[in-house]
């Protein structure tokens, strides 16, 4: 395993090696990205090895443009609109899979779905064009771990367990896509992610529904009760610090603390604290701490999201 900086020879070298059905962790604007060629089975088999993925827990197929994506499910009017909103973006649709669709059956986890992507990054999309292939990428880390939004993340977890990381530097989003099922007519909200449910409700002139969801069978990523956890504990909604744990603030307004500390946005900015999420429930459990205590973060915009994978994190196996 090699993290090299993505320039185009690496890209090429990835493109191959991707071909050849090894894996290549690589950034996107949401998190790093464990690719693998969705249309060989093998492939796929082996994220689920390198991450330790429950094989029930279907993949997000990468492709580089609305037509791509048509090729492998069928795009609803409703869909279409939100494609042409929100890609190439951090959303990712949950399609019906089109009959002659050449994803490998195990990316969709035995579903007559698929779930794919525009990814907006410009490595990943210099990545697909390269491999002239749909590219199944679930996050690269372990299954249930915090997510990776640098290359070194990608290190820590995977090691040797994949052929190249390409590194482009942290992401910009720093929580995976929203995943929206627009198989019906009316579209459900799966997952939470980089794109809120406010932007979806504007574009569509109207309220959107989550989804509740089977744990034990989801229709999509990252829809397992419990995800994205650090090793230590998590206690939400903190505005107090106890004694021994590290301390997860938002906004300017912190309580006194001299253990380890981490402030996602001095001036409350949720963009800016979705960014910086996973790194800093990598940085506060890499002190030792076993609990780390979460400030309060507001139920809106970006923080559905981030509340969503902070009570996904506090769940007890």
């Amino acid at each position: 395993m090699a993290v090299v900086e993505a320039n185009n020879a690496a890209i090429g070298a990835a493109a191959e090696a991707l071909r050849s059905g090894k894996l290549v962790a690589f950034p996107t604007e949401t998190v790093y990205g464990l690719g693998a060629d969705a249309t060989n089975g093998l492939a796929v088999a082996a994220i689920f090895a390198a991450k330790g993925r429950p094989r029930f827990n279907p993949l997000i197929v990468h492709v580089l443009d609305v037509a791509a994506a048509a090729r492998l499910g069928h795009l609803t009017a409703l869909g279409r609109q939100l494609a042409a909103a929100f890609w190439p973006g951090a959303l990712s649709l949950v399609l019906t899979k089109q009959p002659d669709c050449p994803v490998a059956d195990l990316a969709t986890a035995g579903l007559d779905t698929i779930a794919v992507r525009v990814p907006s990054h410009a490595i990943s999309q210099a990545l697909l064009r390269a491999v002239d292939r749909p590219i199944a990428a679930p996050s690269a880390n372990l299954s249930g771990h915090v997510s990776p939004t640098t290359a070194a993340h990608v290190e820590a977890d995977l090691g040797g367990r994949v052929a190249m990381i390409l590194d482009g530097g942290a992401t910009a989003v720093g929580l995976e896509s929203t995943v929206v099922d627009v198989t019906g007519d009316e579209p459900v909200i799966l997952r939470l992610g980089g794109v809120t449910r406010e932007d979806i409700a504007r574009v569509l002139g109207r309220a959107i529904a989550m989804a509740e969801g089977n744990p034990d069978a989801p229709a999509s990523p990252g829809m397992l009760a419990r995800h994205y956890a650090p090793t230590a504990g998590l206690r939400l909604g903190a505005r107090e610090v106890h004694k021994g744990e590290a301390l997860l603030a938002f906004g300017s307004a912190t309580p006194a603390h001299a253990g380890p500390l981490i402030n996602l946005s001095a001036t409350g900015d949720l963009t800016e604290a979705a960014a910086n999420l996973f790194s800093a429930l990598r940085a506060l459990d890499a002190t030792g701490a076993r609990t780390i205590a979460v400030m309060p973060i507001p139920e809106e915009g970006l923080g559905e999201a981030i509340n969503d994978r902070l009570r996904r994190a506090a769940r007890t196996p």
